[in-house]
């Protein structure tokens, strides 16, 4: 289930990359809606709400200022929205007082929560980038590597075969779609469906050794987070390599 919603969470994002910026946006907002509201309940913590309501509101606010900032700015506000958000998580624990459940759980997990969300921003700021305004080519690429990883997640075999199988595979994919689809070049498709491979493996990891079930909206939050936190990961590689 988990992997199905990741599929469908970078399948979304892009496809969009072919409508619009707008589009884009609107797109990780709901994402981040969905990651934020499900992230406590992956946590198992207390104050669901006010900490999903912090990571939500700190990820927003990163994704409007990667929409609306100059171009040689479009992450600079990421830092500032996430130690807002990791301010608010401190306040809300402080809020419940002293003895109160879950209290460093809750400030570590939620606090990991605004970050990786927040990285969602660099969904729209790579949209924003020139590579992406013609074609969204890297977005393609991005995407099929995600997803020939996220294949290779599913298999139930051990770790130590599907984590090596997937960066493999993924780092394939993406020079392999550039050929085929876009006018990228080979070896920055190659590192960044390495990088979404790991990431998606990374992610694999930590859901397998997790001892309690999921929930619905933990299993939508567990599938979007990686998706989002891929996205600032894409928008460095593409000022590292294409721009």
């Amino acid at each position: 289930m988990v992997g199905a919603i990741a599929a469908v969470a970078v399948s979304a994002i892009v496809a969009v990359a072919y409508v619009s910026l707008e589009a884009s946006a609107a797109v990780v907002g709901v994402l981040i809606l969905v990651a934020g509201i499900g992230w406590p309940h992956v946590l198992g913590v207390p104050a669901k709400k006010s900490q999903s309501a912090a990571m939500i509101l700190s990820a927003l606010a990163a994704t409007a200022a990667a929409y609306a900032a100059p171009a040689n700015q479009l992450m600079m506000w990421m830092p500032p929205a996430v130690a807002l958000g990791v301010g608010a998580v401190f306040m809300i624990q402080l809020i419940r007082g002293t003895g109160q459940s879950h209290r460093l759980e809750s400030t570590l997990g939620a606090s990991v929560g605004v970050f990786m969300i927040s990285l969602g921003s660099g969904w729209v700021a790579a949209e924003r980038l020139a590579v992406n305004a013609g074609n969204s080519g890297v977005m393609l690429v991005t995407g099929i590597s995600v997803l020939v990883a996220l294949a290779v997640a599913v298999l139930p075999w051990p770790d130590r075969i599907v984590a090596p199988i997937g960066v493999a595979l993924a780092a394939l994919a993406g020079p392999l779609c550039a050929i085929l689809f876009t006018d990228v070049a080979g070896l920055p498709a190659a590192v960044i469906g390495a990088v979404c491979g790991a990431v998606v493996v990374a992610a694999r990891r930590l859901l397998i050794s997790r001892e309690t079930p999921l929930n619905v909206l933990a299993a939508l939050s567990v599938g979007t987070v990686p998706i989002l936190a891929i996205g600032s990961l894409v928008y460095f590689l593409d000022k590292l390599f294409l721009s």
